[in-house]
């Protein structure tokens, strides 16, 4: 995939989409081939910092004890201190705290009671803290520059199916913005597959409401009728 094939791909998705009463969001598609999904080695879950913002805030909940709690609640969206994880024991609450965040940060010497109390709904979901995005911290660490890289950083798993489809960006962004943050997920992934670029069937983008645009493809764009 060369840069200026994404960019006109994003072009022709934003030229073919109606403005809607939303920040419509740009998603990059990779159709995958000749893999095993069977096989450990083939599935990808990685987490990827992109050079520019995701374009929409990113929110992060915080899972500490004392040492971390007073910078964790000026730092993150939110912050919870181990001492008040008992009053998460419902399920209920949990997948309502689940759904809040995008990514939720650790102390590691807590580590434990976080798996007892949040793993059973947080580790399905993949919201469980994790070592690979920076999410488990020591008692005394800077929490502002994770927050800060966290802002631009998305997780890419083709653990369900032979796709990976990732937000690289809105519509309001600058298209060059975008362009860059794609073509960092498409060469995180390439170096992740087994095959590297052999393993791509496809590549598509779209915006959250317009039909995909493939990569390659010469195609007429024509308005969605209102």
């Amino acid at each position: 995939m060369e840069k200026q094939e994404l960019q006109s791909a994003l072009q022709k998705a934003k030229d073919a989409s109606e403005k809607r009463n939303f920040s419509q969001t740009f998603d990059l598609i990779i159709n995958l081939k000749g893999l095993d999904m069977k096989k450990p080695e083939h599935n990808i879950d990685t987490f990827i910092t992109l050079p520019h913002s995701r374009g929409k805030k990113v929110k992060v909940c915080a899972l500490v004890s004392a040492e971390l709690i007073e910078q964790a609640k000026t730092t993150c969206d939110f912050a919870i201190i181990s001492d008040n994880f008992e009053k998460y024991k419902e399920k209920k609450e949990l997948k309502k705290l689940a759904n809040g965040y995008d990514f939720f940060i650790a102390q590691a010497n807590i580590m434990p009671k976080v798996a007892t109390i949040f793993g059973r709904v947080f580790g399905p979901r993949g919201k469980m803290p994790n070592p690979k995005s920076g999410g488990v911290v020591p008692p005394n660490a800077n929490l502002k520059p994770l927050y800060e890289k966290l802002q631009k950083t998305i997780r890419v798993t083709n653990k369900t199916s032979p796709v990976i489809q990732s937000a690289i960006g809105t519509e309001e962004m600058k298209l060059d913005d975008v362009t860059e943050n794609g073509m960092t997920v498409y060469d995180a992934i390439i170096h992740a597959l087994p095959n590297e670029k052999h393993n791509i069937k496809n590549i598509y983008v779209k915006l959250t409401m317009s039909k995909p645009v493939k990569l390659g493809e010469k195609l007429e764009i024509v308005k969605e009728s209102k």
